[in-house]
């Protein structure tokens, strides 16, 4: 249903006519209303159409624009576990728009703990493999350098689960750690979640109470 209302959103948006999507994909407009109605599943290869034909790509894009080229690299974190549909959705566009290597991450909460000799908690930074696509990570721990755990609760370690990867798993799990101390808001250098993830928490906070017909604001400073 909200693949639907997206898709007629953007239509909408670009002053396209139901029959003029529907004979790009080859089929009838009462197909076609069905498919935004949510009452038809589009097929992947339309799906696929339709992103091109609407230009939904807008964070590649945005990026395009700001920069003048596209990434090499493409990061995705996602705090629940990705579908089949996402997954074939995602490697279509890092293909059509030539990007050379992608990471598909799961960053999860987990009820795994780690305990260590003495009084306290593992390190921040601590990264436990439990196999080759999940690894515990301590985000929030004692600091060598303060010789304590600034915390007053037990840290919960996050759980990275590697979907897709094209670089080590060392490497994913020092950019998240990095991307912890990334929230210039505040002074605090141990975040548990990393920026990606925190922030489009903040920003889904009040994109709720938008409106279908209306449309979000790219710029970050908007949310603050």
């Amino acid at each position: 249903m909200f693949l639907g209302k997206r898709i007629k959103e953007l239509r909408e948006e670009k002053q396209l006519l139901q029959r003029q999507l529907a004979a790009e994909l080859e089929i009838d407009t009462p197909m076609f209303s069905k498919i935004e109605r949510g009452e038809r599943k589009a097929k992947r290869e339309q799906v696929i159409e339709l992103a091109r034909l609407l230009e939904a790509f807008e964070a590649l894009k945005e990026y395009k624009f700001a920069l003048e080229n596209l990434p090499a690299r493409l990061v995705l974190h996602k705090s629940s576990n990705y579908n089949q549909d996402e997954l074939d959705g995602f490697s279509d566009a890092i293909k059509d728009h030539s990007i050379n290597s992608h990471d598909f991450i799961a960053i999860q909460e987990t009820d795994i703990r780690f305990v260590r000799e003495g009084m306290y908690p593992p390190q921040r930074g601590s990264m436990i493999s439990l196999d080759e696509d999940r690894h515990i990570l301590y985000t929030r721990g004692s600091i060598e350098y303060y010789r304590t755990y600034p915390g007053l609760y037990i840290p919960s370690p996050l759980e990275v689960r590697i979907v897709e990867g094209d670089v080590s798993p060392n490497i994913i799990c020092q950019e998240i750690l990095a991307l912890t101390k990334m929230n210039w808001n505040n002074t605090q250098f141990d975040g548990k979640f990393p920026i990606t993830i925190g922030c489009a928490r903040k920003v889904g906070e009040i994109m709720k109470y938008l409106e279908i017909s209306d449309k979000p604001q790219i710029r970050y400073a908007f949310y603050m």
